[in-house]
């Protein structure tokens, strides 16, 4: 007879764990397999008869709780009857592989050799360079016409473009480097470096003027500013005398050059100045000429004086004219028609007007079409016109060419230099921690290329 607290004591029990009833009941099925295995052998022995013991009312086990899916996983947990096959794969140990190899030996390659190779060199091989700076710009002094001159107006402009860029060229050209080289021997200069120990910076003498241009680009860095009009220049040299002279001798040929521009331009207007002087002093010339043999011709040194004469002269004959008829008027009113009073009147009027037409055939006025004495004076006004017209523009071709002259004199196109070539104490170059590094992140950059290449390649094998 069972228990009466037996069911007490199994509710009150708590529940087993699913996982140690899943492999408890697995053991016991191993257990029982074992078993069976053994007894179907025909070595085993006969098991001893053992008593029965007193039979005993067996505990109640509680039931197990039916196997439920996992709400966190779609796999549906084994039955609980069934023993629970969980295969599990150990971890390899990381092994070093051949590309592993290649990696490290390229980075070696292509990194860390070509980083030491350029360490090495630039601080034991590389000699050390003096820099000289200079700095200059192109000032131009512009001046307005002759009447503007005439007048003292003038006005001073800044730099000009033009002239800048036709500067920037020049610095870069073989003309400049064979000046340069000629004065100071820059092949010597340039290779105290010794080109044995330092082949990268220094010249390699004698070479011809090409390579002494290329090394020239090397040497002397020029900065342009085409805002401002502004040239700065660096020069390297081994000795910091060495790279004064040189920017010394450089802002000194430019200077020369700008000089040549604004002479040539000078002697332009100069020519053009004394061509118009020339042309005004023959025009004005001819006109003297031509209006000195109309004089000697009609021995009239001014028809328009002698013509205010004969007109003055006109004027007072009709003025007597006049007189002379209100006579004649009053006589015949106031005496006998054969009076010899009027007959005289009559004959002085008569003269009058004889007088006033010969002098109006004088002035070319008559009724006859003479007009003699008016060419003469239309022919004199022309000429005293060319003359006077001659006479002024002689007077502008002159100051013109006064003010070209004295243009000339002066410079009215200059080299002003904001920077003088400095003197060096401590050699500043080459920038060895500068090339260091970038030749450094450049040979990581191109390794890193070509690593991500070769691992792109592979994976798509």
């Amino acid at each position: 007879m069972a228990d009466p607290q037996t069911p007490n004591r199994a509710a009150n029990t708590p529940a087993p764990d699913p996982s140690r009833t899943r492999d408890g009941q697995a053991l016991a099925h191993i257990r029982r397999a074992v078993k069976a295995n053994a007894a179907a052998s025909p070595l085993a022995k006969p098991a001893p008869q053992v008593q029965p013991a007193p039979a005993t009312p067996p505990r109640a086990e509680p039931p197990a709780p039916p196997q439920r899916a996992d709400p966190a996983s779609p796999v549906l947990q084994p039955a609980l009857s069934e023993p629970a096959h969980m295969p599990i794969s150990a971890a390899h140990p990381s092994r070093v592989r051949k590309r592993h190899w290649l990696v490290v030996l390229s980075f070696i390659i292509m990194v860390a050799s070509p980083a030491a190779a350029t360490a090495w060199y630039l601080w034991t091989r590389a000699a050390d360079q003096y820099a000289s700076f200079v700095g200059f710009s192109v000032r131009m002094e512009e001046t307005g016409s002759a009447i503007e001159i005439l007048g003292g107006i003038t006005d001073l402009s800044g730099s000009s473009s033009s002239d800048t860029d036709i500067l920037y060229e020049f610095l870069q050209s073989q003309e400049l480097v064979r000046r340069v080289d000629d004065h100071l021997d820059l092949r010597r200069i340039w290779s105290r470096g010794d080109p044995a120990i330092d082949p990268v910076f220094a010249y390699h003498p004698p070479g011809a003027i090409e390579d002494l241009v290329a090394h020239w680009d090397r040497k002397v860095r020029i900065y342009y500013d085409n805002g401002s009009g502004l040239i700065d220049l660096r020069v390297l040299a081994y000795d910091p005398a060495d790279a004064q002279r040189i920017a010394q001798l450089i802002f000194e040929e430019s200077s020369a050059m700008i000089n040549a521009l604004s002479d040539v331009a000078q002697e332009d207007a100069i020519s053009y100045a004394r061509d118009e002087l020339s042309q005004a002093e023959n025009r004005l010339t001819a006109a003297r000429v031509a209006l000195t043999a109309f004089r000697n011709r009609t021995q009239i040194v001014d028809p328009t004086i002698d013509t205010q004469g004969q007109m003055g002269l006109v004027s007072t004959l009709q003025a007597q004219l006049a007189e002379a008829l209100i006579e004649l008027d009053v006589l015949r009113e106031t005496t006998r028609e054969n009076d010899p009073r009027i007959v005289q009147v009559e004959r002085r009027v008569t003269v009058i007007e004889n007088r006033i037409a010969q002098e109006r055939a004088v002035l070319g006025t008559g009724a006859n079409g003479d007009s003699a004495f008016a060419d003469l004076v239309g022919e004199y006004e022309r000429l005293a016109i060319d003359r006077e017209f001659a006479t002024q523009a002689y007077t502008a071709a002159l100051a013109a060419f006064d003010a070209a002259r004295n243009d000339a004199r002066r410079q009215s196109r200059y080299l002003a230099a904001h920077v003088q070539p400095t003197l060096s104490e401590t050699a500043q170059y080459p920038k060895r921690g500068l090339l260091f590094g970038m030749i450094t992140v450049f040979a990581i950059l191109i390794w890193s290329v070509v690593v991500l290449v070769g691992y792109s390649l592979r994976d798509r094998r």
